[in-house]
């Protein structure tokens, strides 16, 4: 079938767990993050399947969108289902209504603090060399809804088995702004990664320091000298602007309006307070406050690799950096093979004010190899949206 097509469950495969075992067989010998052209293959060969079909624009360089499905429900508290539950049977106990949300329509306003359930319009039914990693799309993150991913018969979050045959969940908790979804709203994508027999049982699949130098050495990764630690290209917050008094971040407003995740051309002023560069350099972040600020580093990514940020150190700070941290290949890809894009960072702090100077370090980049460089960039496209970005708020803003 071809992209757009019906791809669907039989009730009696999703219940009783006999769905038809898949092979990957036609992927070759290509191991790694799987790109656009072989999410595309998975679906023709039934291993991602939707209600109602998927969508073109749902593919992209190197993961797929995935979509609110009709009903969503509000719980007491976040929750995992264990490895002898489905989701639904937990819901049946945790939802604080016995009536669902519709998200028909013109959807339905999803509370700030509070947490909800959605069921996605997405299936999987993936073979036993193929498991899944979630994280919230970047608008997502930078809208501060917090996003993740369950499936049934689980323990952790955001990772989808090998083999896992069924539902897919979406945890999510607006946190600083209430939000109006609907049927078909994208707050999450997925990635597929295949593992060759020596990797089955693996946890790390990151580049070798030596590597990463080789390539920096080629084509520039950062603008500047490489900074690597435990694995990972460092980056710092960039808290300075020349003359001081420009604008280095924004911080969320408390009682903005609704915001509706499928709408654009909103008035930054409306929902955001601009935060300026001091003359020290120096921004003291508020408890339980949001931010939007930038790297100091400008980075791109190379064709055939992708890379996640995450925590250089939890216990370097009592702050959290970047909820939605997955990069595209041919993100930050400049002219001349330059590096031309900031990474946007998520900004919380937790229970007491936080101290961050210029030039701290924040996060670290870790690049994974790609089953083989997908065919169109991050970019390349008109729904690249941050592509050479500096400090840049969501798609939904007009940064005038």
């Amino acid at each position: 079938m071809t992209v757009g097509s019906l791809f669907l469950f039989s009730r009696s495969d999703r219940d009783s767990g006999s769905a038809p075992l898949l092979s990957s067989n036609d992927f070759g010998n290509q191991f790694g993050l799987l790109p656009r052209e072989k999410i595309e293959l998975m679906g023709r060969r039934k291993m991602i399947q939707a209600e109602g079909g998927i969508e073109s624009e749902q593919f992209q360089p190197a993961s797929l969108d995935l979509r609110l499905g009709a009903q969503a429900y509000r719980v007491r508290a976040s929750f995992l289902p264990g490895q002898d539950h489905r989701v639904e049977e937990r819901l049946r106990a945790f939802k604080s209504d016995d009536e669902a949300i519709s998200l028909e329509g013109n959807g339905a306003v999803l509370e700030r603090g509070c947490v909800y359930v959605i069921p996605l319009l997405e299936h999987l039914n993936l073979p036993k060399d193929i498991f899944g990693i979630a994280n919230p799309k970047s608008s997502t993150g930078r809208l501060d809804i917090f996003t993740r991913l369950i499936t049934d018969k689980s323990d952790v979050f955001d990772r989808v088995e090998r083999g896992y045959t069924g539902r897919l969940y979406a945890e999510v908790s607006p946190r600083s702004f209430s939000v109006r979804v609907r049927k078909g709203s994208k707050l999450n994508q997925i990635r597929f990664r295949r593992l060759n027999s020596k990797q089955l049982e693996g946890s790390y699949f990151g580049i070798e320091e030596k590597d990463l130098r080789e390539r920096h050495e080629k084509i520039p990764l950062v603008d500047g000298d490489l900074e690597l630690r435990r694995g990972g290209l460092v980056l710092r917050v960039g808290l300075s602007t020349e003359p001081a008094g420009g604008i280095i971040g924004y911080k969320a407003q408390k009682h903005a309006d609704i915001l509706d995740v499928d709408h654009k051309d909103y008035s930054v002023a409306d929902y955001w307070v601009e935060v300026r560069a001091r003359r020290d350099k120096r921004l003291i972040l508020d408890p339980d406050e949001f931010y939007i600020l930038a790297s100091r580093e400008r980075l791109q990514i190379p064709p055939d690799l992708a890379a996640e940020m995450v925590p250089i150190d939890p216990a370097m700070g009592e702050f959290r950096v970047h909820y939605a941290g997955f990069f595209d290949p041919g993100f930050g890809a400049g002219a001349h093979n330059r590096p031309s894009a900031r990474a946007v960072l998520e900004v919380r702090s937790y229970e007491v004010p936080f101290f961050l100077e210029d030039g701290q370090v924040v996060g670290r980049l870790v690049y994974e190899k790609m089953a083989e460089a997908p065919q169109l960039l991050y970019g390349a496209s008109t729904v690249s949206n941050y592509q050479g970005q500096g400090l840049k708020l969501s798609k939904h803003f007009r940064m005038d």
